[in-house]
Formats: structure tokens, C-alpha cells, sequence
């Protein structure tokens, strides 16, 4: 059943920043509250690394990442800050705070890896254990690159008497799009008054679009074994039940709109082909630009569903994991993470890194076409804020209730795919160490800015409140459903 939540939001769909509110004047010169962050992201240079090096060696899933939680918390206690641990029924999730007051800034870190992605440093393709999860998404790097912006902040806070406080949020889940969206239902982010995040990637810039909605959903059919050969007239096969949704679905796909996205795996099909499975599950994503889109297709896929279980006779359960919201982007979040973005020193890639990213670019299927470096080191302009993007993110949720800016950090090689093995040796390598202290550095100048310019603050929440106006935040999360113990 859909339910809403109270929520200030945008109206149809998003409404963009004029293009001529992007700053096109050089940036100013870093402030000395900023200098003292920069100088603490680079006193931390080797802790940073050897925490970006200890998560993507722990390459835990989502909902299973006890390892890397733990460390960030550890650095997190250690620096000074107050950690409360197990948000929204998460082992795996904590909000570390630091000063008191307004403003309340928030940062984000994520730190789950992909399964099936296991990679060494290298660049060709070898796992380090086959079968095992990696970081193909760089959320090792995520989560270090977060933690560095946060210490930054507070030294700088510390050092200047700043009031306000911070807030660094561990985020787990965010590859199956649970950990934010739970945490917000269960009130984290009530107090913010702005919200910073980043991602690894094979560009800096700043993520100022928006991205697709997202329902995650689990169909198990139940039927009645009986052995396949010998008396098949007494079984009930929950795999027909499986695959005869499929079928529907596939034959739905003609009739939505092209932004939208319905992808699937059966993650139990039955045990052997002598036996009528009786039980079978189908795990599906159903995806678009807009949520009230997603929300109409959902409801389409679950009608096909209750048609396969009646052809096969079998009984249907569904269980909804997660629902996950669109990025709203804000433009003046945007303009100041562009000036720090141009003014913070860039990474420096070495002639022996920019070479490891040219052969892992020789293994990609469609090279990046006319481009002649492995890293892109270069600060791309700030686009008009109409790429809609094709995969999803939680920090689209809390974007319906927040200010909310983020960017995107070199890390990965120019035209690297997201979720691939080229990542994960990437992010583990010193060219995505570098990106990761530069992501950091970023990050803290432009939390600092919100800390400092109450203007910047207004002019974010203006944009926000015109972005999100009359339209209710809904969820198809049943109230009160726990999240899962388990993804997978």
C-alpha cells in the first residue's frame, strides 16, 4: 500500500536552475578556515590510504559491511567525535556528530561492495579470490574520501571556534538503494540543513542532475513438489510461475516510456529437474525518471505476477525491500562545489598511473573514443542541470527533504563503466588514492562554506523549497517494515 511522508516537494517534474545563475567569475581564493582543512587532509595523506586500502580489502556487501563500519567508526571515536551506531535497525549504520547548533551540515558515506567482482591492482582482469565481492563502484574510496572531509571540517571548526555542527552519516546498502532510504524513514536526517555527498568517477565535476527512481521487490511463487517424470500431474511448478512472469514483463516492455528500466535475476529456481519445484523467487527492479512513473509500472509488474501464479496455480508472495526516490539537484550547492572544485589543487597523475589507466582502457569493450589520457585530470563546467541520469542512488531520497549537492571525483579510467572489475583495480591503485584526497579536500572546503555563509545556506533552501513544492513524498515501504537482514 503506498503511503506518504511529510514532505516540502517538487512539482511534476524537476524544475532546473536558470543558466544564468551559474557563476561563470573566477573563484575566490581559499579562505584560511579552508587552508587549515586542506592541511589536515594532507597530514592524513597515509592514514587515508591505508583506510581506502582496508575497506576495498574487506569488500563487504551491502547490509554485511561489519569490517569497514567498524574502522570508519574507530577513526571517527578517535578524532573526537560522538558516534551512535545501529541507526534504523542497521548493525552496519552510525551518525558521527561533531559541535553543536545551527547550521547542521551532513556528509555521506557509503562503503558496500559488488559481488562477483573480486580484482587485483592490476590491469588486467584476475581476481584476488574468485567469487568474492569487490569495489567495482569505488565505495571504498567513498567511504575514505567522506571520512577525510569530516576530520578536515572538525580540525577546522576546532582550530577557528566555528559554530554548528557536523554530521558524517554511514550509509550501508547504497548498491541496492536500502540504507538511506530506511534511515530517513526512521528520522536521521531530520535536522540537516544541508546534505554533501561524492562518488568515485572517471571525471571531476559536479553531480548536478538527476537520477531514476527505483522499487526493489522479491516475487516468490509457491507450488507443490511431486517428482517431475514419474507423476508430474501432482506437482505445481513455481518456476512456470517465475518464468510466466517474466514472459509478461518482457512482453510489457513495448508498451512505458523509454527512461524506464525493469531488470531481474531468479535467485531460486528450484533444486533439481527431477523434482517440480515447489518454491521459486524472482528478484526485480522496476525503474524511471519520475516515481510516480515507477510507481504505475510497479503496480503493472505485481498485476502481471498475480496472473502467472493463477496460470501456474501456484500461490504468490511479494516483499518489497526498498523504494527508492529520484535526486532532486540544487543549484547554488551546485555553483559553490564548482568554485571548489577550481580553486582546490587538482591530482597530479604520474606518467606510470596515466599508463596503468591506458591498458585498463584497452580492455573495455567500446574504448573512450578521441581521448588520448588514461585519468582525466581536468575540472569539467558545470552542465545545465538537465542530465537525467540512468542508474539510481538513496541520496535521491534525501534530496526530497534537503538541500542536497554532490560530486564526482577521477578516480576510475576515462570511460571505465560503473560496475566493472576495471574499477575496482582502479580505486585500490594510487590514481585513486589521489582522487580520494582530492574528493576529500573538495568536500570540506565546500562544507566550510555552508558553515560560514548563511547566504549560501538561504539561497540553497530557496532553491529547494521552488523545487519542491506541491508534491507529497510517497513510499510503497509497508509503515513500520523493518529492513532486511539480508540483500541477497
Amino acid at each position: 500500500m503506498l503511503r506518504s511522508v511529510r514532505c516540502r516537494l517538487v512539482p511534476g517534474l524537476v524544475i532546473l536552475g536558470s543558466l544564468t545563475a551559474l557563476r561563470a567569475a573566477d573563484p575566490a581564493p581559499l579562505r584560511p578556515t579552508q587552508r587549515t582543512a586542506m592541511e589536515d587532509v594532507d597530514r592524513r595523506t597515509d592514514e587515508l590510504r591505508l583506510v581506502n586500502k582496508a575497506l576495498w580489502e574487506f569488500a563487504e556487501v551491502g547490509l554485511e559491511e561489519k569490517k569497514s563500519s567498524a574502522l570508519l567508526v574507530e577513526k571517527l571515536r578517535e578524532a573526537g567525535f560522538d558516534v551512535r551506531v545501529g541507526v534504523a535497525g542497521m548493525p552496519t549504520a552510525f551518525v558521527a556528530s561533531y559541535g553543536f547548533g545551527k547550521p547542521v551540515i551532513g556528509l555521506l558515506a557509503e562503503y558496500d561492495a559488488l559481488p562477483d567482482l573480486s580484482q587485483k591492482v592490476q590491469p588486467t582482469q584476475e581476481p584476488v579470490e574468485e567469487g568474492r565481492p569487490g569495489h567495482g563502484c569505488g565505495h571504498s574510496g567513498l567511504g575514505t574520501g567522506a571520512l577525510g572531509a569530516a576530520l578536515a571540517m572538525k580540525a577546522a571548526m576546532q582550530q577557528h571556534n566555528l559554530k554548528g555542527t557536523l554530521r558524517l552519516f554511514g550509509t550501508p546498502a547504497e548498491e541496492t538503494t536500502i540504507g538511506k532510504v530506511y534511515m530517513l524513514l526512521d528520522g536521521a536526517f531530520e535536522d540537516l540543513d544541508a546534505c554533501l555527498h561524492w562518488h568515485p568517477a572517471a571525471k571531476n565535476e559536479v553531480w548536478y542532475g538527476s537520477t531514476k527512481a527505483l522499487i526493489s521487490a522479491k516475487f516468490t511463487f509457491t507450488g507443490v513438489a511431486a517428482h517431475a517424470s514419474g507423476n508430474p500431474e501432482s506437482g505445481r511448478s513455481a518456476l512456470d510461475g517465475v518464468e510466466l512472469m517474466n514472459l509478461g514483463v518482457n512482453f510489457m516492455r513495448e508498451h512505458v516510456k523509454s527512461d524506464a528500466r525493469m531488470h531481474y535475476v531468479i535467485t531460486d529456481g528450484g533444486g533439481a529437474p527431477n523434482v517440480v519445484p515447489p518454491h521459486a523467487t524472482v528478484w526485480y527492479y522496476v525503474r524511471a525518471d519520475d516515481h510516480r512513473d515507477v510507481e504505475r509500472y510497479y503496480e503493472w509488474v505485481t498485476e502481471i505476477a498475480r496472473g502467472a501464479a493463477m496460470m501456474s496455480r501456484t500461490k504468490l508472495q511479494i516483499a518489497i525491500d526498498t523504494d527508492c526516490h529520484e535526486l532532486i539537484p540544487n543549484t547554488p550547492l551546485s555553483e559553490a562545489i564548482q568554485n571548489n572544485l577550481e580553486r582546490v589543487p587538482r591530482p597530479q597523475f604520474t606518467a606510470a598511473e596515466q599508463e596503468f589507466a591506458r591498458r585498463i582502457q584497452e580492455t573495455l569493450a567500446q574504448s573512450p573514443a578521441g581521448f588520448n589520457v588514461g585519468f582525466d585530470d581536468r575540472v569539467h563546467p558545470l552542465n545545465p542541470g538537465t542530465e537525467l541520469g540512468k542508474g539510481s542512488t538513496d541520496v535521491g531520497d534525501i534530496s526530497w527533504f534537503i538541500p542536497t549537492g554532490g560530486l564526482r571525483a577521477a578516480c576510475f579510467a576515462a570511460g571505465s563503466p560503473g560496475h566493472c572489475w576495471q574499477n575496482v583495480a582502479a580505486i585500490g591503485s594510487t590514481a585513486g588514492d589521489k582522487g580520494i584526497h582530492y574528493a576529500a579536500r573538495v568536500l570540506a572546503a565546500t562544507g566550510l562554506d555552508l558553515l560560514e555563509d548563511p547566504e549560501l545556506l538561504a539561497a540553497a533552501r530557496a532553491d529547494f523549497q521552488r523545487r519542491m513544492k506541491d508534491r507529497k513524498y510517497t513510499t510503497l515501504i509497508p509503515k513500520g517494515q523493518k529492513v532486511p537482514s539480508r540483500i541477497r
